[in-house]
């Protein structure tokens, strides 16, 4: 399990704690986000801000699950839940762009989805991971 450890843990990418029917807002050390603005936003476990959302969206678009599970729980591919949390922001990147085919895991530097998405993407898995957002299925909070 520990020679999948951070390959797997990057397209495992985020996670969240299940705040109820608070909102969640997270700010990753790791995450380049602007200084004072979170990772990402949450409600009720599932309502996402817009950018969390385009991340859900790349993950669809990119067939992740068919490795890593619907719920991010790992299958062939490690458990994305797990290895978030111990998955820097710039090994999560480097994983997706340039994959771990001694892994099995693909490059995906070509998928303009994925790529024009990655902070999306590493906040909507880091959301997951950190137990904030509850769901696999996230929906766009509406502002």
């Amino acid at each position: 399990m520990r020679s999948l450890g951070r390959a797997g843990a990057l397209l495992g990418l985020i996670c969240a704690a299940s705040m109820g029917s608070g909102l969640a807002l997270a700010q990753d050390k790791a995450a380049a986000a602007p200084a004072g603005k979170p990772l990402y936003s949450v409600v009720d476990g599932y309502k996402v801000d817009p950018n969390t959302m385009n991340g859900f969206r790349a993950w669809r678009a990119a067939a992740c699950d068919r490795c890593h599970g619907a719920n991010q729980e790992g299958m062939v591919g490690p458990s994305l839940i797990e290895s978030m949390k111990t998955l820097s922001k710039e090994e999560f990147i480097k994983t997706v762009r340039d994959g771990r085919l001694d892994k099995g895991m693909t490059s995906f530097s070509s998928s303009k989805m994925v790529m024009d998405n990655m902070d999306n993407l590493f906040a909507y898995l880091k959301g997951r991971s950190n137990g904030d957002i509850t769901r696999a299925k996230v929906e766009e909070l509406k502002q």
